[in-house]
């Protein structure tokens, strides 16, 4: 990976596309009313402001957490767009609203190989954020 893909600053870029993308999601589901929607609204307000605590808070407990609302989000995402399709109804801004969150998909996973590496680097970094209540046999060897 690039030296400028691991810098702040494609962080910082990367970190306000997500939050841009879940603001006009959540904009979306707000403005078609209803409680469904407004719920789904309140979801990716609540995990969009996750995430930038993860991405930028200066305490010591938020690395050691910061995939969680990454994967948070990315399922949040996949749950709406399958809900969609399995509910609909369907109409040209609910397919707008599903490109969005598509994107927003593709943007978390660049995230994350950006920040952990890999996959496997993701599921490492979450196995030793919890390491400390899990049994001896399921806590990660050191590399």
């Amino acid at each position: 990976m690039s030296q400028f893909a691991r810098s702040r600053a494609a962080g910082a870029l990367l970190t306000a596309a997500i939050v841009g993308l879940t603001a006009a999601t959540a904009y979306i589901h707000f403005s078609l009313g209803g409680q469904l929607f407004t719920m789904n609204g309140l979801g990716y307000v609540g995990l969009g402001a996750l995430y930038v605590v993860g991405a930028i808070a200066p305490m010591a407990i938020v690395p050691r957490f910061s995939g969680s609302p990454r994967l948070a989000l990315a399922v949040y995402a996949a749950t709406t767009i399958a809900g969609y399709l399995v509910m609909g109804p369907y109409f040209s801004l609910g397919w707008i609203a599903k490109g969005i969150e598509v994107a927003l998909i593709v943007l978390i996973g660049v995230d994350v190989l950006r920040v952990f590496g890999s996959p496997k680097g993701f599921v490492r970094a979450a196995m030793e954020s919890v390491a400390p209540v899990l049994p001896a046999r399921f806590r990660p060897t050191p590399a």
